[in-house]
């Protein structure tokens, strides 16, 4: 906002107006016109000391002065940081990915997994972390660096930005987790029976054994296994990886979905090489001694 400064009085000798003679008011006349202001005449005006101390003040508060951050660009506490692209780049990034594709962990810019998860399921796992994966805890009730209103901020900043629910409107989606699975009638997964529903929907890009094959990475590595809960391995099943090629429980064998049982039975058998997978590894470390 343009400010107007009166500079001149009118001498009291010849009645014509006069720059002021003080001290400091070069200065201030500089700071002003970098401000912005502009100059008008104010006859009769006899105390210049307050004139020069009013500029500096109007001018020292002005937004407009040349390097002055904007309050966006002002530094903050970090529990004061509101804004979701911030918030998400200092805590999720580094993990799920710059836009939420493409990290060592299950993308969070996909709408299917939005749809399938609830924001209070999602919520609990930013604020406690995942058990038995490498996901921390970042509530500080639990030792974390975000505010209650910090998480709320990320949750709702995924779901409006990158979740589509209205394209989930007419699909069933599988119960998410397994518990959810058997209230709804489904048994518990049997590793005998994942092991042909594997063969079935998972072998063409997996491998027939899961070691890896043509189009995707082994499912059946100690290391990998060690990282990810059975959870975890229930959503990829589910969701698929969009942003690495992987299908969705619809999409692996065209016009045949999987059927919620079958992807409990394969979360089974695929969790079945997790202590395999342990105590062959420790063989080895022995073998080695």
């Amino acid at each position: 906002m343009k400010k107007s400064v009166f500079l001149y009085r009118h001498s009291r000798a010849s009645g014509n107006p006069e720059v002021f003679k003080v001290p400091g008011f070069r200065l201030a006349l500089a700071i002003a016109s970098l401000a912005g202001m502009t100059f008008e005449y104010l006859p009769n005006l006899r105390d210049t000391t307050l004139v020069v101390l009013m500029i500096l003040i109007l001018a020292t508060s002005c937004d407009r002065l040349p390097g002055k951050p904007t309050p966006e660009e002002r530094w903050k506490p970090a529990t004061e940081v509101t804004d979701f692209s911030q918030l998400y780049a200092l805590n999720c990034s580094g993990c799920h990915g710059a836009d939420g594709r493409l990290g060592a962990a299950r993308p969070l810019n996909d709408p299917l997994y939005l749809a399938l998860v609830s924001a209070a399921t999602l919520r609990a796992m930013i604020a406690q972390g995942v058990p038995g994966t490498s996901a921390p805890a970042f509530a500080q009730q639990a030792g974390g660096p975000l505010t209650d209103k910090q998480i709320d901020v990320l949750v709702e900043g995924m779901r409006s930005r990158w979740g589509k629910a209205e394209n989930f409107k007419n699909v069933a989606l599988p119960p998410y987790g397994l518990q959810d699975a058997s209230a709804k009638g489904s048994g518990s997964g049997d590793p005998q029976r994942g092991a042909v529903t594997y063969q079935t929907y998972c072998a063409q890009c997996h491998g027939k054994d899961g070691n890896g094959g043509p189009k995707g990475g082994s499912v059946i590595n100690a290391a990998y296994l060690a990282l990810v809960s059975d959870q975890a391995l229930r959503t990829a099943v589910i969701a698929g990886r969009p942003d690495l090629g992987m299908p969705d429980w619809r999409a692996n064998i065209s016009g045949r979905p999987m059927s919620p049982q079958q992807i409990s039975d394969v979360v089974a058998w695929l969790a079945t090489h997790r202590q395999t997978g342990l105590l062959a590894q420790g063989k080895r470390n022995k073998e080695r001694k």
